[in-house]
């Protein structure tokens, strides 16, 4: 009669799974010895071959466990404890409490144990995290619909984002499971048999019965069409399932299942809210494989963005997911299947506007799992606002001399040999700045930088901005000799137009911040023009690359020797003046990490260096916005040639 039963069982979760995407068996044949060897010998597989994916962004990618409760009362099950030992276990560092109709005041919050705690609540249909400091809510509640599978008309007003995945939904339609269950708990043999296998198999069992519920996506992507929405997971979490002692959902095993990956740029409450606010963020069954590494991006001329991110269409852009072992991955457009590949790298080529997000499926025992699920990408259509150039207008208090020689050379390098002035009307004694434009070294010209030598001269600071021989016609170090007689010409002249000659600074933008660097910190090419690093008195580097190592060979060569040597971070002394560092939110990859590395470099050498972050620009948009007063780049720029000592 037993077998007859869960045989019923089984062929009826099969019809109703015939409606959930890549399921083939039911919970209770998944749980079957022969298919929880099957999932975990695949496992043991992917954990072999995953590889790390080279990284495209400045975010760290931190492992999350939300909707978490533990409220240190007997009627709830689990204990903070418990809860902190689990995380410690399975690499959890971030865990947000859902206090029933909560935070309690004794819930934890803040850092313990290396572990970052937030106090929250769960109420009627929903998931709410008030910001605590000294024991008073001073923000916004964070605010998310949880059991979507009970209310899929709720109205998102006032969240910011919901559960697209939730473990005790799959319950809620998992009844031959709930019976086959029950019947077990009835017969001790039988219990014994399955008490084994959970044993030997914890996370295969607690796994069989997760699901992709199509209604909740459904209405995850109706709420992306319109607004940015988080799509979070929700452990649900209690460690309170126990039969015939024997513990069904502790917090260890709970925390491998699923988990809310969460990309910020460092741990603190602060920036972990507003990435969740952002949608920096994906969800993950770590069970299957430890997805890290993940990413989803769109790359364009204007930059590279992420998960949760506005991205302005720029002739053609590229979206891109990479994961570390192959998988099945599949990319939506407002809802709607738009490319399939199974790859470890995928990329779409688009020009539509549209919300876009992917999943990554794994193949196993003959099914397949969905296993990644990320937040989307929205791309927009190019607007007045997103192509909005600054003025080329000369501001009244600045006075401009333009296309002055700094050096001799070849009759068709003449009009890269020279420079423009940009001098703070009827001043003397003002510091000089000489800026070295971007360009990937091959591209790029003074005359486009009218705005920046207006913005910096209107300040009061002297900007002189140089051209310079450009590759692949000139190959490096065509580049940085030019740097090095631009130089030379300002120490030797900019006297005669006020310019202080004690308070010379060198500064460029991408390829500019690379060839600025280089110029302080490799001392023979100011030797060529008898002059030293000495006479700079401070280094600017914008969104600057500083290991070419591995860089254009039509600008450096294929010598390795060489191209080492093109490198400022393989270039540090302990002898330079200060530098700033700044890297944009959405700048190209691997720029953000290049001056995180170089930050580090110069101060490990005792150099004084200041690192900034500027958000929400792009590498195109830093020089576009330089005018606007409330620029972050321009006020650093400006604060740190005034501050820095006479």
């Amino acid at each position: 009669m037993y077998r007859i039963f869960v045989v019923l069982c089984g062929l009826t979760c099969c019809a109703w799974a015939a409606d959930q995407p890549g399921r083939k068996w039911s919970t209770v044949t998944r749980l079957e010895r022969g298919h929880l060897q099957a999932v975990h010998q695949a496992r043991e597989e992917w954990a072999r071959i995953r590889k790390e994916q080279p990284g495209t962004g400045i975010f760290l990618d931190y492992r999350a466990v939300l909707h978490v409760h533990a409220e240190d009362s007997k009627h709830t099950g689990g204990t903070r404890a418990g809860v902190l030992a689990g995380a410690k276990k399975t690499g959890v560092q971030i865990v947000m409490f859902s206090d029933h109709r909560g935070p309690q005041e004794s819930t934890w919050h803040g850092i313990r144990d290396g572990v970052l705690f937030f106090a929250g609540s769960e109420e009627e249909g929903l998931l709410r995290f008030p910001f605590v400091e000294n024991q008073k809510v001073t923000a916004e509640d964070l605010r998310f619909l949880c059991h979507i599978e009970e209310r899929y008309d709720a109205s998102s007003e006032g969240f910011v984002g919901m559960e697209i995945y939730n473990r005790h939904t799959d319950l809620k339609d998992d009844n031959d499971f709930v019976a086959w269950l029950g019947l077990k708990v009835k017969e001790p043999d039988q219990w014994a048999e399955f008490a084994k296998l959970y044993k030997e198999f914890p996370d295969e069992v607690f796994g069989a019965g997760c699901d992709y519920w199509p209604q909740i996506f459904s209405k995850w992507d109706k709420e992306t069409k319109g607004k940015h929405f988080t799509g979070i997971a929700a452990n649900d979490a209690h460690e309170n399932q126990v039969y015939n002692g024997l513990m069904l959902d502790p917090y260890e095993v709970s925390f491998r299942n699923v988990s809310t990956h969460i990309l910020a740029r460092e741990l603190t409450e602060t920036t972990i809210r507003q990435s969740l606010r952002e949608g920096h963020v994906y969800v993950s069954h770590d069970w299957l494989c430890d997805p890290k590494s993940f990413s989803f991006v769109a790359a364009n001329n204007l930059g590279v963005f992420n998960m949760g991110d506005d991205a302005t269409l720029a002739g053609t852009t590229r979206l891109v997911a990479q994961t570390p072992i192959p998988a099945h991955i599949k990319l939506f457009c407002d809802g709607e299947l738009k490319e399939e590949q199974t790859t470890d790298r995928f990329t779409f080529q688009t020009k539509t506007p549209g919300t876009y997000r992917v999943e990554a499926w794994l193949p196993v025992d003959d099914e397949e799992r969905p296993w990644i699920y990320s937040n989307p990408i929205y791309l927009k259509a190019p607007d007045l606002l997103s192509i909005s150039l600054p003025s080329m207008e000369t501001r009244t208090n600045v006075e401009i001399k333009k296309d002055i020689t700094y050096a001799e050379g070849q009759p068709e390098d003449e009009a890269k040999h020279k420079l423009d002035l940009y001098l703070p009307k009827e001043k003397t004694g003002f510091p000089v700045f000489l800026f070295v434009h971007g360009g990937s070294w091959s591209s790029g010209d003074r005359s486009q930088y009218p705005p920046l030598g207006n913005r910096y001269a209107g300040k009061g600071i002297g900007t002189a901005v140089m051209s310079y021989r450009l590759a692949p016609k000139n190959q490096f170090p065509a580049q940085i000799e030019d740097v090095a007689a631009a130089f030379a010409w300002v120490v030797n002249n900019i006297a005669k137009y006020g310019g202080n000659t004690n308070r010379i600074f060198v500064g460029g933008h991408s390829a500019g911040g690379h060839l600025a660097a280089l110029l302080a910190l490799n001392p023979k090419y100011l030797a060529a023009q008898n002059l030293s690093a000495r006479q700079i008195k401070g280094t600017l580097c914008l969104s600057g690359a500083y290991d070419v190592s591995d860089g254009k060979e039509k600008v450096f060569g294929s010598d390795t020797a060489l191209r080492k040597e093109a490198s400022p971070l393989f270039q540090i002394t302990n002898n330079a003046s200060p530098f700033l560092i700044t890297y944009c939110e959405w700048d190209y990859f691997p720029l953000g990490t290049q001056a995180q590395d170089f930050h580090a470099a110069l101060v490990k050498k005792g150099i004084q260096s200041s690192l900034v972050f500027i958000p929400k620009q792009s590498h195109i948009s830093e020089m576009l916005v330089v005018t606007r007063e409330d620029d972050l780049t321009a006020k650093c720029v400006i604060e740190f040639i005034r501050g820095t000592p006479r």
